[in-house]
């Protein structure tokens, strides 16, 4: 048997020692929780397919996924810091040509065109861009503080248009954010602003500009509203619930559910459309009950507060903003989920972290909580 002892010199020995096992462990429970609710949740909704599918369909059919998924989770989480920025320009580069794509050649599918079809094999690039865009913000938020230290937001030579300021970079943000924004995916690009936002706060955001920035943000959500009926459409939903619509069978689910579950009594969830993927935490609440999804909620709290404790103690400010930048991605779509779940918000079409059923989503999470630990580890022990 395969024993590994700190005595000896070896790549796997470091990081199986160096490595935050902590959340490697909140990672898997997540996963285990997701894979129970693609055969309980995804047996009812494999029946109701057209034509009906068996009880395992979704579960196998989510196999590739996590092989893919744990191969970039645990072979990022070997990779240095050099490594992890090389690899993220050519992810990058791949992410922004999907989106290209998605504009030159759309392929429509559940209602948007944010899908790149190649091949036969059909993924989101928004989705694929998300971990490669925080490390690429990361480098250069810490290679501009390096060139024009704290005044990095107010000096006049980070303004002007070269390479190393801030022209090309909010240009190229921009721009991939308009994308995504007219598929329509709304809540992605949204998703994306909040994200910069936070790392930019981090990075020392003057507070003065808060106020300009914010209305901004909402000077240009009201005009996407009035401009856009899509935008218009969802937005008015926030305010009744529809009889037969999704939010109104996962309110239905919750409710069944009760505070223990209702266990083999479930029958909301069997109509309930995306039970396996963006409501997969209304199957959960009928199934296990309110106590078992609050303590769902806790367990994602925990990874967050994981991933904050790490930020607050780096010594590198890249991996001080990668992280941030990861927990403000992490309990981003957390939210966007739950809130789309409880009607508290307007049906937004994301996945829970780890536990809802979606390959380029699960992937690309495995992908960034990969480079979180090879960062984490990097920076506890090798300086």
């Amino acid at each position: 048997m395969l024993r590994l002892t700190r005595g000896e010199d070896s790549k796997l020995t470091s990081w199986c020692f160096e490595i935050d096992r902590s959340l490697v462990r909140w990672i898997l429970l997540l996963v285990g929780i997701g894979a129970v609710m693609m055969v309980t949740a995804g047996a009812a909704q494999a029946a109701h397919m057209r034509p009906p599918q068996p009880w395992f369909y979704f579960i196998v059919k989510a196999i590739p996924a996590y092989i893919l998924g744990f191969a970039c989770l645990f072979g990022f989480s070997m990779l240095n810091k050099q490594q992890v920025i090389r690899i993220s320009v050519l992810g990058a580069l791949v992410g922004i040509i999907g989106l290209i794509i998605t504009v030159v050649h759309p392929f429509k599918m559940k209602g948007s065109y944010r899908w790149a079809h190649i091949g036969g094999f059909s993924f989101m690039p928004a989705d694929m861009l998300k971990p490669f865009f925080i490390v690429l913000t990361a480098w250069f938020l810490d290679k501009m503080r390096k060139t024009f230290g704290n005044n990095m937001f107010v000096n006049k030579q980070a303004w002007k248009f070269n390479w190393t300021s801030w022209w090309p970079y909010l240009l190229a943000f921009s721009l991939c954010a308009l994308v995504i924004f007219r598929h329509p995916d709304i809540g992605t690009a949204a998703l994306y602003v909040a994200v910069l936002f936070v790392m930019l706060l981090v990075s020392g955001f003057p507070l003065k500009w808060l106020p300009g920035f914010m209305g901004f943000v909402f000077g240009g959500m009201a005009l996407a509203a009035l401009t856009n009926s899509h935008v218009r459409a969802r937005a008015m939903h926030i305010f009744d619930v529809e009889p037969g619509s999704q939010v109104w069978f996962s309110l239905n689910s919750i409710r069944h559910g009760g505070l223990f579950g209702s266990g083999d009594e479930a029958y909301v969830k069997d109509v309930l459309p995306e039970s396996t993927n963006d409501f997969v935490y209304s199957a959960i609440s009928e199934d296990w009950g309110a106590i078992a999804a609050c303590a769902l909620v806790i367990v994602l709290f925990f990874v967050f507060n994981n991933l904050i404790n790490h930020a607050i103690h780096a010594k590198d400010r890249f991996v001080v903003y990668t992280l941030s930048g990861a927990a403000a991605l992490f309990a981003g779509q957390v939210c966007f989920n739950l809130m789309t779940a409880l009607h508290l918000f307007f049906n937004k079409g994301m996945t829970l972290p780890f536990v809802s059923y979606g390959g380029v989503s699960f992937i690309s999470f495995c992908i960034l909580f990969g480079i979180v630990l090879a960062l984490i580890r990097e920076d506890t022990w090798n300086k």
